[in-house]
């Protein structure tokens, strides 16, 4: 099997995990924990974001310094989420998820909008929107690496701020209003549905904006550096 071969399958089964296996995980936490035990959706959510991120490596282990990359990256997107506290909706973090999608694969991308998520709550406050949250940030940036590998999207500012307010706007806005259903009524139907998409119209565009704007600041330094890392370092080669 061709390097491309196995690359292929890899995120194959990488999104057949994340984007089956957590989504029904959020619905168990919904429908059989009365959408109260969060905390532990949120660790099952880590668990199996985990796991496909893992699936990079197959012949070695992950060195220090790549986990060590992860981190620090979803370090600068809780502290950019914290830094604008004062501005609702007005947030840096998934222009550096996508960042770390392009940047380091769709796996890693994942883990990194999940992390993100998951860390800066203990911040802003943890509850049923976290695993939705942790969901959507991981989804964007799992997509990015996807549609960069796929020639798609390119490093530069135009192509991911255009990926960036549409995936903000569609994907974080589409599914966070879908949980807002489910938190604020017992009941799912598609009048509160379209009730919750027009009222959060002025919420999501302030966050679509918001991401195209940070993307346009930070993608060229930030891009560059992780570039530079992972050519030195001989970071996440696979």
């Amino acid at each position: 099997m061709s390097i491309k071969e196995r690359r292929n399958k890899r995120t194959l089964l990488a999104a057949v995990m994340i984007l089956i296996t957590i989504p029904l995980t959020i619905f168990f936490g919904i429908y059989c924990l009365n959408d109260r035990k969060y905390y532990i959706i949120s660790v099952l959510i880590i668990v199996q974001t985990i796991l496909p991120f893992f699936l990079i490596f197959e012949s070695r282990r992950p060195q220090a310094r790549e986990l060590v990359l992860i981190a620090s990256i979803a370090a600068i997107a809780v502290a950019g989420r914290s830094a604008f506290f004062w501005l609702p909706q007005f947030k840096p973090v998934v222009a550096v998820v996508i960042i770390a999608g392009v940047c380091l694969g769709p796996e890693a991308g994942f883990l990194t909008g999940a992390l993100s998520f998951f860390v800066s709550n203990f911040f802003f406050g943890q509850g049923p929107w976290t695993p939705w949250q942790m969901f959507c940030g991981g989804v964007i940036g799992f997509l990015a690496g996807i549609v960069f590998k796929k020639g798609m999207l390119r490093k530069n500012r135009v192509s991911l701020c255009i990926y960036g307010g549409l995936a903000t706007y569609f994907i974080y806005g589409g599914l966070i209003n879908i949980c807002s259903v489910f938190m604020f009524s017992q009941t799912f139907s598609r009048k509160l549905l379209m009730a919750a998409y027009i009222s959060a119209i002025p919420f999501d565009l302030i966050h679509a904006t918001s991401t195209t704007i940070f993307l346009f600041i930070l993608s060229k330094p930030m891009i560059e550096k992780i570039e530079r890392i992972k050519k030195k370092y001989g970071l996440l080669e696979s």
